[in-house]
């Protein structure tokens, strides 16, 4: 009986290293989204630039978008912005913002300085959009295909390294036709 109570101490041991050693060969970056294969969730938002004009997700069909998560009080989001007005330049991909949680008066300046990529923007003070989505923060981006299903999520900086290796390609393989 006693021996049985030594090995409890190297047993719990043994099950917190099982249990830690299984985290380690993920990518801690890589935040799988619940809404890959999904449709794009339903939404009623008006336009960043004009109140009056309203988007739902059927404004996201029939054509292959990226979705950008962006807003003022973002740095990274500035970081990643030349880089936006680089694809939406090359016409690759239609690029649509989603202005999360900000003020529409200074997100409005903020494209009138930095250049606007985007085909419109969607205005969303209060985050619900952003919250359907599962967005964790800004920047985000999603590749939604001409179904309005969500095919790919990048947290992060969209930049020459990410648009090469991990957008771009699954933009090629759904114009492909291999989902």
């Amino acid at each position: 009986m006693n021996r049985l109570l030594l090995l409890i101490p190297l047993l719990l041991v043994i099950a917190l290293l099982l249990v830690l050693g299984s985290g380690l060969g993920n990518d801690p970056t890589k935040l799988d989204s619940a809404r890959i294969g999904k449709a794009f969730p339903a939404f009623s938002l008006q336009s960043l630039q004009n109140a009056d004009k309203t988007f739902t997700e059927q404004d996201l069909k029939g054509d292959l978008f990226l979705l950008n998560v962006w807003a003022t009080w973002c740095p990274s989001c500035k970081t990643e912005h030349p880089y936006l007005l680089k694809i939406a330049a090359e016409n690759q991909v239609v690029v649509v913002g989603h202005n999360y949680k900000d003020d529409r008066v200074a997100a409005i300046k903020w494209l009138q300085q930095l250049g606007d990529p985007y085909r419109f923007t969607l205005f969303d003070p209060k985050g619900q959009l952003g919250f359907d989505l599962g967005v964790y923060g800004a920047p985000e981006t999603y590749l939604i295909d001409a179904q309005g299903v969500v095919r790919y999520r990048h947290v992060g900086v969209v930049d020459e390294k990410v648009w090469k290796t991990e957008l771009l390609p699954v933009i090629e393989r759904l114009r492909a036709g291999k989902a």
